[in-house]
């Protein structure tokens, strides 16, 4: 299995001009890469301009609303995403959960959706520095994937990946240990066993996000065996995201 390298833009960069100076340095440094599967997920704005005709690389979203269609102002479905080009879209990271006041029923419907339209979920799940001070890290993300997941069926949970992202370490600088990666990528694939089968859990992709550089890149693929990372700040940074996917194509 190809180590996956997503790249979370957020609300950058400020130009479509520098998002395809940006999307175009990546493209054209990454042709030769064979062992990394890369994602570039800029705003939506921007995903219809970015080609990836001729490149490695393919092309995600950073959210998504669960109805295919109808009077839903400002919102984007998933066969809009898929139309445009889309493979992956990313579901429920932290700063939709607390900026936007988004819940684990609303990120179980856009799964859901998303399956409908064939499209990959990376579905974000994580604990807050106080939920992780008070030791509850376990059941806040058990409870997430549980809520998120419902009524996913085995055959569905294949169109899934999970980033594991710790609130407290996202744009904090203070990036997570790779031992305590490790423990929680071996508790979420504990929770996906029970919850499908032992086959299951061996099989799906668990990536590391949160406070991601060149510097620490490799310790999680390395030591916390993630199958890939979700990479905010570092991704806008063009130099230093193509060192890390070459860094990991050496793995």
């Amino acid at each position: 299995m190809k180590k996956l390298i997503v790249a979370n833009w957020k609300c950058n960069p400020k130009s479509l001009q520098e998002a395809k100076k940006l999307f175009d340095t990546i493209k054209k440094a990454t042709k030769s890469i064979k062992e990394t599967e890369v994602v570039i997920c800029p705003p939506f704005l921007y995903l219809p301009v970015l080609k990836t005709k001729g490149s490695k690389i393919k092309l995600g979203a950073q959210n998504c609303f669960w109805e295919e269609q109808g009077a839903f102002d400002g919102e984007i479905s998933p066969p809009m995403l898929k139309s445009v080009g889309c493979s992956y879209v990313i579901v429920g990271h932290s700063e939709r959960r607390r900026l936007f006041k988004e819940t684990d029923t609303m990120i179980n419907k856009k799964i859901k959706a998303l399956i409908r339209a064939n499209l990959i979920s990376i579905l974000c799940v994580g604990e807050t520095e106080e939920e992780k001070n008070k030791g509850k890290f376990t059941q806040v993300i058990s409870d997430q994937i549980k809520k998120a997941l419902k009524g996913v069926s085995r055959k569905d949970i294949q169109k899934v990946i999970i980033a594991y992202e710790p609130v407290w370490a996202i744009g904090t600088g203070r990036a997570c240990r790779p031992i305590e990666a490790q423990v929680v990528h071996l508790f979420i694939r504990k929770i996906i066993a029970r919850l499908y089968s032992r086959k299951i859990a061996e099989r799906l992709p668990i990536l590391y996000g949160g406070s991601v550089n060149q510097k620490n890149a490799l310790d999680y693929l390395k030591e916390s065996g993630m199958k890939g990372l979700l990479i905010g700040g570092a991704s806008l940074r063009a130099k230093e995201f193509i060192k890390i996917i070459y860094d990991t194509e050496r793995i």
